[in-house]
């Protein structure tokens, strides 16, 4: 293995997920609907469809947002068109940000402590957000999108993670993953012996998520900048 650039041979490694992480993902829902809104009414003549789809997903809706939205406007149950639009929505160019506490963490972190990603998620959506948000820029490695291996090695399977070891070649107590969503995020890297954080962002979309049997976190946090209060993982001096 060899240090990210610009960073030693760490003795600790801070691993992120990305969606509601180190960025709001309702910042990418809303830019998913921006650009179908815009298909749909070049193509199908309908002219508020984000409108209808984001008060759907105010409204509490997390699943078959297309299908109402449709279904509503009279458009009927098309599923070659929704197939188009789920295709269309993960394959778009995100107009998101880095949060700024994720900001701050990424550029306190010391040079004894490794960076990497792990995250879920279809792949061309995953490698869109990582590149609108410039993380392959930053002394990120590695970046693992655990859909190149395909969905059954999705969280809480624990290829990912043991990836990540493999490339750092430190022992499991070495690692901490930081991520929002209890009910999977932990159970793979508590299995393996990490430390894990969870970061409660009060606008994420798996607010309801509850931590289950195997996953409980060591830890809750409400912004990264708390990870500053944790010396282990961020040293004094970085």
């Amino acid at each position: 293995m060899t240090a990210a650039p610009g960073r030693a041979m760490p003795r600790h490694v801070l691993v992120f997920d990305l969606d509601d992480t180190l960025y709001l993902e309702r910042d990418y829902v809303a830019s998913g609907f921006r650009a179908l809104g815009q298909w749909v009414s070049e193509n199908l003549g309908l002219h508020d469809f984000a409108e209808r789809a984001w008060r759907c997903f105010e409204g509490g809706a997390r699943g078959r947002i297309f299908d109402t939205v449709l279904a509503e406007s009279g458009l009927g149950d098309r599923p070659e068109l929704i197939q188009r639009l789920l295709s269309l929505y993960r394959a778009h160019k995100p107009d998101i940000r880095l949060a700024p506490d994720a900001i701050a963490c990424l550029d306190r972190i010391g040079p004894e402590v490794g960076i990497a990603l792990l995250t879920d998620g279809f792949l061309v959506a995953q490698r869109n957000k990582i590149e609108a948000l410039g993380l392959a820029e930053r002394p990120i490695r590695p970046i693992v999108c655990t859909d190149l291996w395909g969905r059954a090695c999705w969280k809480p399977h624990d290829r990912g993670f043991l990836h990540i070891e493999a490339h750092y070649r430190l022992p499991s107590r070495a690692f901490t993953y930081v991520a929002d969503n209890p009910a999977k995020d932990f159970i793979a890297p508590r299995r393996l012996g990490w430390s894990t954080v969870w970061i409660r962002r009060p606008a994420r979309i798996h607010a309801d998520a509850r931590p289950c049997a195997d996953g409980c976190p060591d830890r809750m946090i409400e912004s990264l900048h708390e990870l500053a209060e944790d010396r282990p993982v961020l040293p004094t001096g970085g």
